[in-house]
């Protein structure tokens, strides 16, 4: 990892300051009169009286520019630079992984079966080092697989799969997407990703609901569309990406077809570090260094106070 990709601005909205900050010091240093308004509002006779009695001292444009310095390290320092902690990995349920897989008939008769594997296991490998749990449903929701961070075990599970694994006919991906809830509040994960792999069927008001319950706790609700293969069975109902689409969008994340999986890929393989920034816990993950820019901001404060003769 090089430097650039642990780097991060936990705040970086404050960079519209800097460029306000940089307009006044222009303005200080090249429009201001030594004396500021006082010129313009004090008698010019009165003024040079003053003046050659030792009475006013004029001021100094470089104090001006040592303020417009300290002001604009002070924005710099806002912005939140900030690089990767070293032994943010080690908490293990900072941030985690669900796969949600849909083997309803539909999906195990009509549907890609052997691509539902492999991009099962693409969202594995995609989640890094982070822990993985599989959570397979039809008529009922099963865990497939417990939090882990074998892929090989992981892998094993996910080959097995196929349209007996699941006795309970039917299709119910609220109930998939409640036990991946579930599964992620029992263990505290912060930051999270679930993963659904259906062809959109059985969405209503309650997979909707869980898709919201998981957002509202800072996860994130991706999915990969599976398309029809084959001619479905008989009763078997057709794939419906626009709910799919819709359940995404109430979830937060993103959707993509199975066979070109690479957005939900990117966003499942995005670090440790931004999935706990864009929940909120970025101090987990990050070192804040504007402390250390504030510090050195003091410096050019100094020369304010530097008494004249």
């Amino acid at each position: 990892m090089s430097f650039l990709d642990a780097f991060a601005l936990l705040r970086p909205w404050w960079f519209l300051a800097i460029p306000v900050v940089v307009l006044l010091a222009l303005r200080a240093a090249w429009r201001s009169a030594p004396l500021g308004d006082w010129a313009r509002a004090v008698d010019p006779a009165l003024m040079a009286h003053l003046a050659r009695t030792g009475a006013v001292l004029g001021g100094r444009r470089q104090a001006n520019l040592a303020a417009a310095l300290a002001a604009g390290l002070i924005a710099l320092a806002l912005t939140g630079p900030a690089v990767e902690r070293a032994d943010g990995r080690t908490f293990r349920n900072l941030d985690e992984t669900v796969i949600v897989v849909d083997l309803s008939r539909s999906v195990t008769e009509g549907g890609n079966l052997q691509g539902v594997r492999q991009a099962a296991a693409a969202v594995a490998e995609a989640a890094g080092t982070r822990a993985v749990a599989l959570v397979v449903y039809a008529g009922d929701a099963y865990l497939a697989a417990s939090p882990t961070t074998d892929r090989d075990s992981l892998g094993t599970t996910l080959f097995a799969l196929d349209a007996d694994t699941v006795p309970d006919r039917g299709t119910h991906p609220e109930r998939g997407l409640a036990l991946a809830h579930r599964t992620l509040a029992e263990a505290n994960v912060v930051a999270a990703d679930v993963v659904l792999i259906s062809d959109g069927d059985g969405i209503g008001e309650a997979a909707t609901r869980e898709a919201r319950a998981i957002a509202e706790h800072g996860w994130r609700l991706q999915a990969l569309f599976v398309p029809a293969d084959k001619p479905l069975p008989p009763g078997a109902p057709k794939p419906d990406r626009a709910a799919l689409d819709a359940l995404v969008r109430a979830g937060g994340g993103t959707v993509a077809d199975i066979a070109t999986p690479g957005p939900v890929l990117d966003a499942v393989g995005a670090g440790l570090s931004q999935h706990l920034a864009a929940g909120g816990y970025g101090v987990l993950a990050y070192a804040d260094l504007g402390r250390w820019l504030l510090l050195l901001a003091a410096l050019p404060v100094l020369v304010l106070f530097r008494r004249s003769a």
